[in-house]
């Protein structure tokens, strides 16, 4: 049983209510490792561990993040929802002694089976649903006011793209401490009113995977692009308005098919007047295959980027957006 305090980490967005609930420290694995001053090191240091090169970046990254935090006490691993190379993922940090807890998203979206994870997880901390909704209470006002920050994007106009994702993807895990990270988004509220902005020439919206690259956001607001939709991101953020907690994780729409989170991507890009859309596609990901169907179901002008390993935008790829914005205008 794990004690109060301990560290748990996690491979993606999972019922973080649950880990709270018992006094535990939930790691979002994703942004300590992208978060690293040597981020390429902990690829590379997976790739000399035996990772093969064409495996996904995120995946190595998270097996050496998980090795240079040991302090991390287990991890909760989505093993059905979320990459395919998880499996092998959980395996080889078993063989280094690491406790692997599994969490499955169903595919399907069955209430039933979705409720009985979350239940087989509340019984691995030992909480009840008293206890998971406490959590849940303090961790939604949270959620709303980073919901705040999203409408400042796109409706107003005041909060650039960067800081849209970046308050947006750290509620996966709110960064391990919900008081210090709300303090961090009030303040942010307090001073972005006294901001301004130049208007975006082209709206975009940013849809699959939180980017490897880092200078992507910086890189369209320096070409009069801004994004003002984040799909991923966004949804990390929880923004439904239902009371059920097996409920707001059916209408998390990242584990589960395309089709659903198609729904979300129309109904945001026509209520935010996109005018194209860039989906991101990690190298060596099985999501890569899923861009052929968002092209036949998207009426909006689509580019598709792929990178490998934590970089910044190479000459070739600041190519192809100029011309995409160019296209556009």
């Amino acid at each position: 049983m794990p004690l109060k305090q301990d560290k748990i980490g996690i491979t993606t967005t999972i019922p973080v209510e649950v880990v709270y609930a018992a006094g535990c420290v939930p790691v979002d694995l994703n942004n300590v490792f992208i978060t690293d001053p040597d981020s390429r090191r902990l690829v590379e240091e997976a790739e000399l561990a035996g990772y093969p090169r064409n495996v996904c970046a995120w995946i190595k990254g998270l097996y050496s993040t998980v090795l240079q935090n040991r302090e991390i006490r287990a991890i909760i691993a989505v093993t059905q929802g979320d990459c395919s190379n998880t499996h092998a993922l959980i395996e080889t940090l078993q063989l280094v002694g690491v406790e692997v807890i599994p969490f499955a998203y169903p595919f399907d979206r069955d209430r039933d089976l979705l409720k009985l994870q979350i239940e087989k997880l509340m019984e691995y901390f030992k909480v009840d649903w008293q206890q998971v909704y406490q959590a849940r209470k303090s961790l939604d006002k949270i959620r709303r006011k980073v919901w705040k920050i999203d409408e400042l994007t796109w409706r107003e106009e005041v909060v650039s793209n960067w800081y849209n994702h970046l308050y947006q993807v750290n509620c996966s895990d709110f960064k391990g401490d919900p008081d210090r990270f709300e303090d961090q988004v009030d303040r942010f509220l307090l001073n972005v009113s006294k901001t301004s902005l130049p208007s975006a020439r082209i709206r975009l919206g940013y849809i699959g995977v939180p980017p490897i690259i880092d200078d992507l956001y910086d890189y369209l607001e320096e070409r009069g692009a801004r994004v003002v939709f984040n799909e991923t991101q966004r949804q990390f953020t929880m923004p439904f308005e239902t009371d059920d907690l097996v409920e707001q994780y059916r209408l998390y729409t990242y584990p589960y098919g395309i089709f659903f989170r198609l729904e979300d991507i129309r109904q945001q890009a026509e209520k935010r007047k996109l005018d194209g859309l860039i989906h991101y596609a990690q190298s060596f990901c099985f999501r890569q295959i899923e861009d052929l169907i968002i092209r036949q179901k998207l009426k909006l002008p689509i580019l598709t980027l792929e990178a490998d390993k934590p970089n910044r935008l190479d000459a070739r790829t600041r190519m192809r957006i100029d011309a995409f914005l160019e296209m556009i205008r």
